[in-house]
């Protein structure tokens, strides 16, 4: 018999006293199949009333076999003439590309008894319960809790854990606590419980930790030593990533402007953008005073849920009518903020004079991390002695012992320019989008260095560029133009680029 794409792993069922009203807590967590997008999974469960009802589950993590972990929570609130679910029956259906396959015990239903706790119905007999792969934001302890079938006969439960890939290892005790139950959900429910399912529990103290990697050794009287430690890949969670946009906003030339910026606005809040390097900012030029109402970082800024910190300033007049300028858009406040020329010229009635903006920010459990946002001349017009400057001013701002420091912008110069392999030479910052996109072209310059090796970029015309500094408490796992078709529409003549950074 072929086996299942999806299967039951445990269930839970509790029945929490923690105010004036019971609430019965019902979780479900099932290993599916992986077999590509438009899949659904459904848990079907009924209580002691006989009636049915469909709990559509979602996708939680990958599970280390190959499969996805989905789960299905539910809670029912005891009120004024109801009674709670009290045991239940259920089972679940996957439904993909028009066919459907049942976990149903053969057709029986699986049951759990009200306030049973959790019950482990395929997989090892020894697992940790819900190793999310994200850290809770601001949490500075982990809780890890470890199922373990008593028949096992188990002795002791340690949690293996490291906060910096091993070279700092760490043993933490867990504890078979019989009021477990209690102090988890306020449940009257028996550790061990009658289904002969014990929950050893530890407590991680992970502090300001940016991510954590463990595994659970259970020693017992019958098999020796078990492992949950993910297949041999452990268990691994992290503080949320950072996301960073940069964007030429192209002064005040689109059409219908008050689209474009709800358009920007909605990016930022719906791919919960943390940083954002805004290039070519305008507002009306009002005989140099400008009207910080009709900035377009301040009007984007206003559209925001929750509007972000920014910082602001202009560098010349553009299109005869406009004050120009750059802004850095961040959610998290700023330590220091600054701006300065870095161009030959500065007077605002040339196009040549070109001023950098940037902020420094302390990055929840990276620390200071300093960003630029950067709108060169071009190559021609004094790029290289502009970035020269900019060079030396992110040498002597950058954070000795931080998170590192990013640059982002426009800077007029093609891949494929001389320019732009003078700056593989002269600093040991390394560009980001192309890390992602080209990797081997990433490799060939930035690693190897060999002579002419910008060659490998013939024909690239990008100008739009995100660098990091070496050593960085950063690694980009994603680059990608944003504001095109088939995701967000046009807003510039620019399409934008958001990166994704993991803290280590």
């Amino acid at each position: 018999m072929p086996a299942l794409p999806l299967r039951f792993l445990w269930v839970r069922n509790t029945i929490a006293r923690p105010g004036p009203a019971p609430v019965q807590e019902l979780s479900f967590a099932l290993a599916v199949d992986r077999m590509g997008f438009g899949k659904s999974v459904t848990v079907h469960w009924s209580g002691e009333d006989g009636l049915w009802h469909e709990l559509p589950a979602r996708y939680a993590a990958d599970l280390p076999d190959g499969r996805e972990l989905w789960r299905a929570d539910h809670a029912v609130v005891l009120a004024r003439g109801t009674s709670l679910p009290g045991d239940i029956r259920f089972s679940a259906r996957l439904d993909h590309d028009g066919r459907a396959w049942w976990d149903s015990r053969f057709g029986q239903d699986y049951d759990a008894p009200a306030d049973s706790g959790v019950q482990l119905l395929s997989g090892p007999p020894a697992q940790i319960l819900d190793p999310s792969p994200a850290l809770p934001e601001g949490a500075r302890s982990l809780p890890v809790a470890v199922a373990v079938r008593q028949d096992l006969a188990p002795t002791d439960v340690y949690i293996h854990w490291t906060t910096d890939a091993w070279k700092t290892a760490r043993v933490s005790h867990a504890i078979l606590r019989r009021d477990w139950w209690f102090h988890a959900g306020a449940s009257a429910a028996r550790n061990p419980n009658r289904a002969g399912v014990g929950i050893w529990a530890a407590r991680l103290p992970i502090r300001d930790a940016a991510a954590i990697e463990y595994a659970a050794e259970i020693r017992t009287g019958r098999s020796g030593i078990l492992w949950d430690n993910a297949g041999g890949l452990n268990h691994r969670a992290r503080r949320g990533n950072l996301r960073v946009l940069t964007l030429n906003l192209h002064t005040w030339q689109e059409d219908d402007q008050l689209r474009k910026f709800e358009t920007i606005a909605k990016a930022i809040a719906e791919e919960r953008i943390d940083l954002v390097c805004f290039q070519e900012v305008a507002e009306p030029w009002n005989g140099g005073a400008g009207d910080w109402s009709q900035n377009a970082a301040n009007i984007i800024n206003s559209h925001l849920p929750t509007p972000y910190h920014i910082h602001a300033d202009w560098s010349h007049i553009g299109f005869d009518r406009w004050r120009e300028g750059l802004a850095i858009l961040s959610r998290h406040p700023f330590v220091y903020t600054d701006s300065g020329y870095v161009s030959d010229e500065t007077d605002p009635h040339t196009i040549h004079s070109r001023r950098v903006v940037m902020a420094q920010i302390r990055l929840p459990h990276a620390g200071l991390l300093n960003v630029f946002s950067a709108h060169l001349s071009w190559a021609e017009n004094g790029f290289d002695r502009q970035f020269d400057r900019l060079l030396a001013w992110m040498d002597e701002k950058h954070p000795a012992d931080g998170a590192g420091t990013l640059l982002c912008g426009d800077f007029n110069i093609d891949a494929c320019s001389p320019s732009f392999e003078r700056i593989t030479q002269v600093c040991g910052y390394e560009e980001q989008i192309l890390k992602i996109q080209r990797p081997d072209a990433f490799q060939h310059i930035f690693r190897a260095r060999d002579a002419a090796s910008t060659d490998v970029l013939a024909g690239d015309r990008r100008i739009d560029y995100i660098w990091l500094s070496p050593a960085s408490r950063l690694r980009c796992i994603s680059a990608a133009p944003i504001f095109v078709p088939g995701r967000y529409d046009r807003v510039s003549d620019h399409p934008g680029y958001l990166a994704e950074f993991e803290i280590r």
